[in-house]
């Protein structure tokens, strides 16, 4: 749902990259210069962010009650 904090492969911290590569997608930049550009090297580090679909608000529209 959000992404998470850590790799789930090599344990690398990720979370707080998120941000960072998603404005620099919105400028135009591609997705393999902008991973590089926040420091992914490794292919599953890469693979958590190009990956991640946000299901925050469609998980959201189903509550409980």
């Amino acid at each position: 749902m959000i992404i998470p904090i850590r790799c789930f492969a090599c344990g690398k911290p990720v979370g707080h990259l998120l941000e960072e590569y998603q404005q620099r997608l919105e400028k135009g930049e591609s997705a393999k210069k902008a991973l590089d550009a926040v420091g992914l090297d490794r292919y599953c580090c890469r693979g958590v962010f190009l990956g991640h679909v946000e299901l925050i608000d469609a998980a959201g529209e189903f509550k409980k009650g």
